[in-house]
């Protein structure tokens, strides 16, 4: 394995392969499949998960110091000498690993559609 390859040696696809998918790709006509339905279809399932978890995302993160600046809710103690500013910062990092987790498991899924519809334009569908 070479050094910053994100492939180990077992996984890694042979240059021929490559090539040839490289090659079925070129023929394809992107502007064809951007137009037909199954694409609309997947861009609009995209949209429809990137937004809500993009706006929840932003409302989470800009709350801490809003309310820390303009309020005193989080002043309070939570445990012992611990506030909810402390508590609300954590969460903060939680919430990000667990909607990063989420965006890659759900992307995961679209990228493979997104192949099935571009292998399906390869064949001529």
């Amino acid at each position: 394995m070479k050094v910053g390859n994100v492939y180990t040696e077992g996984q890694a696809v042979p240059k021929e392969e490559r090539q040839k998918a490289s090659d079925r790709k070129a023929d394809v006509d992107f502007l064809r499949v951007a137009e037909s339905s199954r694409f609309k279809t997947l861009a609009e399932k995209k949209k429809k998960f990137i937004l809500p978890l993009t706006i929840f995302f932003l409302v989470f993160y800009f709350s801490l110091p809003i309310l820390t600046s303009y309020t005193n809710v989080l002043e309070r103690p939570a445990i012992g000498d611990i506030s909810w500013a402390w508590i609300y910062a954590v969460a903060q990092f939680i919430m990000t690993w667990v909607l990063c987790t989420v965006y890659v498991r759900k992307f995961q899924k679209f990228d493979k559609d997104a192949d099935e519809i571009i292998e399906t334009e390869i064949k001529g569908g």
